[in-house]
């Protein structure tokens, strides 16, 4: 079998002795360049798997080499060495396209790694291969917009750079994570997702680089976080823009070091991850706003990925409706029922603010009131699910909106608010905009029944498990126990008779 070979450039001769004979040992040969010149004309006559290069050469910069490569050998993974503390050089080098960097002074059991991920980007597993289809019957659709993105995300799984995936609530950016971590060299260690706002602030950091056994009270063992959980595969950060300040200073601190250190030990633990993150909040308004900082952006928002939402997506719809159906009936042993013309065509027409997952549920709830295997749209319901419906007091709703809109600095005439005007659109996003107005009338109506859920929502002209619904989209107390959300439902019924 042939054994593989590597070209490494640095201007360093003592460490290029040091990482040659490195690689030999791991069973790769290698080839050394000391400029940007020599290392150009080796490309030029001698194919290699992989490359590493310094970025600081004598007669150019090493970011003109991970160029040439990307443009002339794109199968090719190149990776760069940065001087300690680069870290905005080392993620310009990923911009650009490179495969992943490594800081000096040099750590050569990171060089391993480093060689052996490389080394694997194009040779993946059959095992992998067969993830990487699976998981392309999960992000099902033939619009172009999402041909597009799987060609986007075959080519991202190549690199180990950290992966920013937006796009609205419900439009699958888990199954995309997951898509990119199967396609990857990682594919056969540990996907590991979590959402950041479920996790309590005190127990974040514990939770995200572990503990050791005494460190606080209650810690009565050692605890492996995520980051170690992850090692040799991938950490997907759902819901990233709801990280506290003060974790997101240190997660800054572990991407940039690739360490960590558990609470109460004493020294820090080398970690091998690939990042992705995500969120459905627009994060850049986020970073202008003082909510989340702007380093940690950059460092996690090398490359972004948008998915798209569900009615920018065509027949799409039909057929993801059609699949979910074949596989709700599989579990349940049923036969398919059939969609009507008339459901087929409202649920085109259909916005789905919730995207996918709102039509899985749809479906699940059409389901089980159709009769005869057929769908019509009344059992659709989609104008009842959808998760916005106002007061229906034309004199309630423009006063709540005339508060709403004083508290928001909008204009307000003669009782009725004014639309922003095209030069003074909201900067954080329409999406973040009408939840502040909705957060707001809520919190009012709360505040005006003392908390009282039930009288909150006849005051709002909404069903109690309307606003229920709301309060836990809003965060907004949404923690009732079962005793008490059946007693204000029961209350809320009683008061409708």
């Amino acid at each position: 079998m042939t054994r593989p070979i590597a070209l490494i450039v640095d201007d360093e001769e003592d460490l290029l002795i040091l990482m040659r004979m490195t690689l030999l040992r791991m069973g790769i040969d290698a080839e050394t360049a000391g400029t940007l010149k020599d290392a150009q004309k080796w490309l030029k006559r001698q194919n290699f798997d992989f490359c590493l290069t310094d970025l600081n050469l004598p007669d150019g910069s090493g970011l003109t080499l991970v160029a040439d490569v990307v443009r002339e050998y794109p199968s090719m993974p190149i990776a760069v060495i940065t001087a300690y503390g680069s870290m905005d050089v080392a993620i310009d080098a990923l911009k650009k396209g490179a495969f992943d960097f490594v800081s000096k002074p040099v750590e050569l059991a990171r060089i391993r790694t480093l060689v052996e991920r490389a080394l694997q980007v194009n040779s993946p597993s059959p095992a992998a291969n067969a993830e990487a289809q699976l998981s392309e019957n999960l992000l099902i659709g033939n619009a172009p917009i999402m041909q597009d993105l799987r060609t986007t995300l075959t080519k991202l799984a190549r690199s180990q750079a950290p992966v920013y995936i937006s796009g609205e609530s419900g439009t699958g950016k888990e199954v995309v994570a997951r898509l990119i971590h199967l396609l990857s060299p990682r594919s056969s260690g540990a996907f590991i997702p979590v959402n950041c706002g479920a996790i309590p602030a005190e127990l974040m950091e514990s939770e995200f680089f572990g503990h050791k056994k005494g460190s606080f009270t209650g810690a009565s063992e050692d605890k492996l976080g995520l980051f170690q959980s992850a090692h040799g595969g991938t950490l997907f950060l759902d819901e990233v823009a709801d990280l506290p300040l003060a974790m997101q200073v240190k997660l800054l601190r572990a991407i940039q070091e690739k360490k960590v250190r558990p609470i109460g030990a004493q020294t820090e633990v080398p970690v091998d991850i690939r990042l992705l993150s995500a969120t459905h909040k627009n994060l850049q308004a986020q970073v202008n706003a003082g909510g989340f900082r702007q380093d940690l952006f950059y460092r996690i928002n090398v490359i972004e990925v948008q998915v798209p939402p569900l009615r920018d997506r065509g027949d799409d719809i039909l057929l993801l409706a059609n699949t979910f159906l074949q596989r709700l009936c599989n579990d349940w042993g049923i036969t398919p029922p059939k969609l009507s013309k008339a459901a087929q065509q409202q649920l085109l027409s259909y916005a789905f603010p919730g995207n996918v997952r709102e039509l899985q549920n749809t479906l699940e709830r059409a389901l089980t009131l159709c009769d005869d295997g057929v769908i019509l749209p009344e059992h659709l319901k989609l104008i009842d699910a959808h998760p916005f419906d106002y007061p229906s007091n034309i004199d309630s709703r423009l006063r709540l909106t005339e508060n709403a809109n004083q508290s928001l600095g909008t204009p307000v005439v003669n009782g009725l608010n004014t639309v922003p005007s095209l030069k003074n659109l909201p900067a954080q996003g329409l999406e973040i905009y009408l939840q502040e107005i909705e957060r707001h009338i809520i919190q009012q109506a709360l505040d005006a029944s003392l908390w009282n859920r039930t009288a909150a929502a006849k005051k709002l002209g909404m069903s109690f498990r309307s606003l229920r619904y709301r309060l836990k989209k809003l965060g907004l107390g949404a923690d009732l126990d079962a005793d008490e959300s059946e007693i204000e439902h029961e209350s809320d019924l009683k008061a409708g008779e």
